[in-house]
């Protein structure tokens, strides 16, 4: 029966998406779900789900809530991690000043200033956490959902000593994007991809044992599944890789999409290229802010049940309590060399396996010279955030804005070095450290 602690747990829709994918399996439905957050009201929403949905499906399972994080991370076997530090200040702040020097993310949670300073805010908190689990729950698996991916894991697997893996759903949901472009079924596709996070490829695809790659490049000249993910479309054109993240994400990590509004206007369509616009997650975000907000749970508790999602964390705890082979693509450090063309102390998203005994990641080798540098280029941002957080030095912190590839596109050196420092006066709040 193990005790498995949400940290993070106010987001009430992926929260008990997650529960529900752990009471699913009989072998899991009797453990103990420790709910945690700091929002009262938000906590109270999930737990009354999560509760509901034991006592519908009539399971053993144990519900626990709490704004004590100390008391949901004691003894735990697993913590899942799906904080948001700050609210809606700074994450405003991390879109509309960059907006007012002509740097257009849409989402701004991975890289650019958005997640440069996203995980800024972030790290902190994420210290605290290990230094709890050190404590209280040191062979405990954190399970890490929260964004920016990479620069969050490459910081606890360099300042903790708690095992920390990153869960990302973008592998399957391309999988799934890729089998309806081609018009096959999608638990039969066979993939191998391998980057970091969002910014990885798919190595192969594979139906019946023949690539898929032929009908995708067919699926490029159908304008009406052209127009459902541009931007993804483009770059397999020309470095002939399909990348695992959405075309509104995708466009924010390379210099080609989002320069001048006509490219952002002629890249935007529908399904995974609809959000390109200019902080469309942040005013989506703020409306299910207000949301959540609302006083009506807006959820009928009695007709709340079990079912399986897409997400990866029910079944990769299933197959450590039960010693059950799976493979997933997951964010591990590099230290095993599974990506040859990465540095060592790298975050990398790459096919791992796991079972009773633990993760265990597969070798890729090197990544293909046509999508090789992008990467690259994401992990030297990703080192010098972490090193600029972990050793307060403003100076990495600029550097890493400097060498953003959206940045860089947009703005010359001295006015990212303005804009930076803009940020870091915005922010003084969260980042007393480097102040």
């Amino acid at each position: 029966m193990p005790k498995i602690a949400f940290v993070g747990a106010g987001s009430m829709v992926f929260a008990t998406k997650l529960v529900g994918d752990i009471l699913s399996f009989d072998e899991l439905n009797d453990s103990t779900i420790a709910l945690m957050d700091i929002d009262e009201h938000r906590l109270d929403q999930t737990t009354r789900v999560a509760e509901a949905m034991v006592e519908n499906e009539d399971l053993d399972a144990t519900v626990e809530s709490t704004t004590d994080r100390v008391e949901a991370l004691d003894d735990a076997d697993y913590v899942l991690n799906m904080i948001n530090v700050g609210g809606t200040e700074p994450f405003e702040n991390e879109i509309r000043i960059p907006e007012e020097y002509g740097v257009e993310q849409a989402i701004g949670d991975t890289i650019g200033p958005g997640g440069i300073f996203r995980g800024l805010r972030t790290i902190p908190t994420m210290l605290d956490i290990a230094s709890d689990m050190e404590e209280l729950c040191p062979d405990a698996l954190l399970m890490n959902y929260t964004n920016p991916m990479s620069i969050l894991c490459q910081t606890m697997f360099e300042a903790t000593d708690i095992e920390t893996v990153g869960l990302c759903h973008s592998v399957p949901h391309t999988a799934e994007a890729i089998a309806d472009y081609v018009d096959v079924p999608e638990d039969e596709l066979e993939y191998w991809v391998a980057g970091v996070n969002h910014v990885a490829w798919f190595l192969e695809a594979k139906h019946d044992g023949e690539s898929v790659y032929p009908d995708l490049r067919e699926a490029y000249d159908d304008p009406e599944t052209y127009e459902r993910d541009t931007v993804r479309f483009e770059m397999m054109k020309h470095f002939g890789y399909f990348p695992t993240e959405s075309s509104h994400h995708m466009s924010e990590y390379v210099p080609y999409f989002r320069t001048d509004e006509d490219t952002i206007e002629e890249m935007t369509g529908t399904d995974y290229a609809e959000r390109m616009p200019t902080a469309t997650y942040l005013e989506g975000w703020q409306e299910r802010s207000e949301e959540r907000d609302d006083p009506e749970l807006g959820v009928d508790l009695d007709e709340v049940g079990v079912e399986r999602s897409e997400e990866y964390a029910s079944r990769l705890i299933h197959s450590m309590e039960t010693d059950t082979a799976r493979r997933f693509n997951l964010n591990v450090s590099n230290e095993t060399n599974a990506i040859t063309s990465l540095p060592t102390d790298a975050c990398v998203e790459v096919p791992v396996l796991v079972d009773g005994t633990g993760l265990h990641p597969c070798s890729v080798g090197e990544l293909p010279n046509s999508v090789r540098t992008f990467p690259q280029q994401h992990v030297a941002v990703h080192q010098l955030v972490v090193e600029g957080a972990l050793e307060n030095d403003r100076e990495k912190i600029h550097r890493a804005v400097k060498q953003d590839p959206l940045t860089a596109a947009q703005l010359t050196l001295p006015e990212i070095h303005e804009m930076t420092e803009e940020l870091l006066a915005a922010n003084e709040a969260y980042l007393p450290a480097l102040h």
